[in-house]
């Protein structure tokens, strides 16, 4: 079954009402282009590096103006809507990087927490703490569509194979990455990760992204893309602006490659054996 998908580029900033207002100029650019499925990037809602001003930001699920708005226009479209994450507050004061799956009928079908934090020092001088302030997620979720299974995932997961193999067997066809991949880490390895992910798995993977110079002082990478089950790229944002990338997929395909290729009924239980070298020893 062929549908139209679109990964939104967006370049969120830190008031949340303005960047919802971004989301849904995009989420109706994407609807009026014929998507039935639109997902925007990792942090819809906000970006912030000062702590403070983050905290003073952060509402509940029950309160988040991004999944409001997403539902909203879920229903009034007829289409989904896949927030691919925002900072939601938890009970004690931590925070989730919460992607979320609305229907066309604006309700919710599936939320998913980033499980793997972004901890890293970058030869740039930057450096992240992503686990400071949210708490990794301990599950990976998939869900059932009209037009074929998706497997969620979340910006540095996509670094982390097992996550996309575990939703590649659980049927996924569609693998998904909204994204705010920094400058320096998106020239090195944006492509390749995602090309990667999609090969291995004979899966789609749609990639939205965050790109530009943000409010706050971050740079991301943008070059949001889809991605077909044989590692092609059909269609990418080849810039860091605000934007939407459409494709028409097939979640068919996915099919015909692990045909072609089945590594995943290929793979093979095995341990670990390590040898160490004895020291040679001298006559005498």
């Amino acid at each position: 079954m062929m549908v139209k998908v679109a990964a939104l580029q967006m370049r969120s900033g830190t008031d949340v009402a303005r960047n919802v207002a971004a989301f849904e100029a995009l989420v109706r650019e994407a609807a009026g282009g014929g998507a039935a499925y639109v997902q925007s990037p990792e942090m819809t809602g906000a970006l912030f590096r000062d702590k403070a001003t983050r905290q003073a930001a952060l509402r509940t699920q029950a309160e988040d103006a991004v999944s409001a708005k997403a539902s909203e226009l879920a229903s009034e479209l007829g289409i989904h809507i896949h927030v691919g994450s925002t900072a939601i507050l938890l009970p004690g004061g931590k925070v989730a990087n919460r992607a979320f799956l609305f229907g066309p009928d604006g309700g919710l079908i599936a939320n998913y927490d980033k499980i793997h934090m972004f901890d890293v020092d970058l030869d740039n001088g930057e450096s992240w703490r992503e686990s400071a302030t949210y708490e990794p997620g301990r599950e990976a979720a998939v869900a059932d569509l009209p037009f074929g299974r998706l497997g969620f995932a979340v910006c540095y997961d996509v670094r982390f194979p097992q996550l996309f193999r575990a939703e590649a067997l659980a049927g996924a066809e569609i693998l998904t990455v909204p994204a705010a991949f920094t400058r320096q880490t998106g020239e090195a390895h944006w492509h390749i990760l995602l090309r990667a992910r999609a090969i291995e798995n004979g899966a789609w993977v749609i990639a939205a992204a965050q790109g530009g110079l943000h409010e706050d002082g971050r740079e991301t990478y943008g070059h949001s893309m889809i991605v077909d089950p044989w590692g092609r790229i059909v269609a990418e944002a080849d810039h860091d602006e605000p934007a939407v990338v459409l494709a028409e997929i097939d979640p068919a395909a996915s099919h015909a490659a692990r045909g072609k290729i089945p590594n995943l009924k290929n793979a093979r239980e095995f341990t670990l054996r390590q040898a160490t070298a004895e020291p040679e020893r001298k006559a005498g």
